[in-house]
């Protein structure tokens, strides 16, 4: 078994356990993220698919920045805890914030010059699956941040994103993360229900 066969396993083995420490919004999760997305790093940068590539770097940097986030929205949930009366507390386990209007709208903004501009770059550096890949890669950027800020709609943006970076996986013969990105469209689902069920606006 060649070393990339290596990276695959242990991205899919640790991309996993991510996943369910995502749902179940553990700190922990920020930690294993940047060992998950350094090796992704390596194998899209290995088949040359560059923005994707660049994403886990991204992923990397912004894993600080929510693990940070989160402790300090964990505080703020534990006092909004405390002030509740009767067992509500022990059916809340998320803390979650309001997506408002100008988030979307520099969101949406965002993706669209993001994806032209990503695109643009990949053709000129010879990438593959440019445009796919330059998609991907700005959605998942601000669904990475939008995670960061425990918005639940986040899960909404990785079902597609999942999907699309399952497909492009399957692309470039990258099967195993193929089943690792399938497997989280299934979860995104599951997610963003469970945070509905569990969450609390901080």
């Amino acid at each position: 078994m060649d070393y990339i066969k290596l990276f695959e396993i242990f991205t899919l083995i640790t991309g996993v356990i991510y996943l369910i420490l995502e749902i179940k919004q553990h700190n922990s999760m920020w930690v294993l993220g940047i060992l998950t997305s350094t090796t992704a790093l390596f194998l899209f940068g290995y088949e040359k698919v560059y923005a994707s590539m660049l994403l886990n770097l991204y992923y990397v940097i912004i894993s600080f920045i929510g693990y940070y986030q989160w402790k300090k929205d964990s505080k703020r949930l534990k006092e909004n805890l405390n002030s509740l009366n009767g067992n509500s507390e022990k059916s809340v386990i998320i803390h979650l914030n309001r997506l408002n209007v100008k988030t979307i709208l520099i969101s949406t903004f965002v993706l669209i010059i993001g994806t032209l501009f990503l695109s643009k770059l990949l053709n000129y550096i010879g990438g593959e699956m440019t445009i796919l890949d330059a998609f991907v890669t700005t959605l998942s950027a601000i669904a990475t941040f939008w995670l960061a800020k425990s918005y639940k709609e986040q899960w909404l943006l990785w079902i597609l994103a999942d999907a699309f970076s399952s497909y492009l996986c399957i692309s470039q013969e990258l099967y195993l993360l193929s089943v690792l990105y399938f497997i989280y469209c299934l979860s995104a689902i599951y997610g963003y229900i469970h945070w509905t069920k569990k969450g609390l606006y901080i």
